[in-house]
């Protein structure tokens, strides 16, 4: 079977010759280079975000601005921006590509270059690196999503907290490697009591008797595509539980579907080889997408 991930787009010859945003400047995608000393780069202290392009408009702006922020002031983070100068850069990127649609955008947040090789933060004293590598993007999935359950588990947040959008994503990338060497696509995940919990990239839903289950959210990214479907079906009377359920709730489901940022509303084929419902994109799904395409027309 091809192999398949939930980010997986078109070839567009035109990303070869991005610009990029590094630290107040538009520069060519060779030129778009950090030092080896960057905090991000030697121990992954930074914080990013996700954001998509739609017919000109950035969808859910306010909420992606939102995160970030928090996100910074988590790890005790200055970006450098306020919310409006970050918004200009983001413009400001997007005015230099030209990009119109059917684009992504990926702001990164590092502490910046360190003057000796070492943990501490007060060894970050040159300011932030701010980077915006924004892409045309269109999604291509060519079928349903194939998961396979793995060791790895999104924690508690006294130690590493699921909810940051953070550069440490080592957990996350051991959990898709896992799935992989299982002949799967990406890695289903559970929490620490044993229920299901999210995928190593998104957000995970099933479909049981006309329902839609997800989980509490306490042990994974709160993802905004997460929200605005929870909030679609509330909308459109649509019975929507964020429950603990487990594997055996999982592999009876008539649908299952991952959300995020980039693929929207995802199809799920199979966990650890049993077929989900039909094996293809089932009915809720197709509901859910019009629904959150609607919304995203008109937000």
């Amino acid at each position: 079977m091809t192999e398949v991930t939930t980010h997986q787009a078109a070839e567009d010859a035109r990303n070869e010759d991005i610009l990029i945003y590094l630290n107040g400047r538009i520069v060519p995608k060779a030129q778009a280079t950090v030092s080896v000393y960057d905090s991000g780069f030697m121990l992954g202290d930074g914080v990013w975000e996700g954001l998509r392009l739609y017919d000109g408009k950035w969808a859910f702006l306010d909420e992606h601005m939102d995160r970030l922020f928090e996100a910074a002031k988590a790890i005790d983070l200055d970006i450098g921006l306020d919310r409006k100068g970050v918004i200009s850069a983001l413009l400001e990127t997007q005015n230099a590509n030209g990009m119109t649609t059917d684009t992504h955008a990926r702001l990164m947040v590092t502490r910046g270059t360190k003057t000796r090789p070492f943990q501490h933060p007060s060894l970050s004293q040159q300011g932030p690196t701010f980077v915006i590598i924004m892409e045309h993007s269109k999604p291509k999935i060519p079928r349903p999503i194939t998961l396979a359950t793995v060791p790895h588990l999104r924690g508690l947040p006294m130690t590493q907290d699921p909810k940051l959008n953070s550069h440490s994503k080592l957990n996350c990338i051991l959990a898709c490697i896992a799935a992989q060497k299982a002949g799967a696509d990406e890695a289903l995940m559970l929490d620490l009591h044993g229920f299901v919990n999210t995928t190593n990239a998104c957000n995970f839903f099933i479909v049981k008797k006309g329902a839609v289950w997800t989980s509490t959210g306490d042990y994974c990214m709160n993802g905004i595509t997460r929200q605005k479907v929870i909030d679609l079906c509330r909308a459109n009377d649509i019975p929507v539980f964020e429950r603990n359920f487990s594997l055996v709730e999982t592999y009876s489901a008539d649908e299952a579907f991952l959300t995020g940022t980039f693929g929207a509303q995802t199809p799920v084929g199979s966990i650890d080889g049993r077929v989900i419902g039909t094996g293809e994109l089932g009915p809720m799904t197709i509901r859910l997408r019009k629904l959150y395409k609607d919304l995203v027309d008109r937000s």
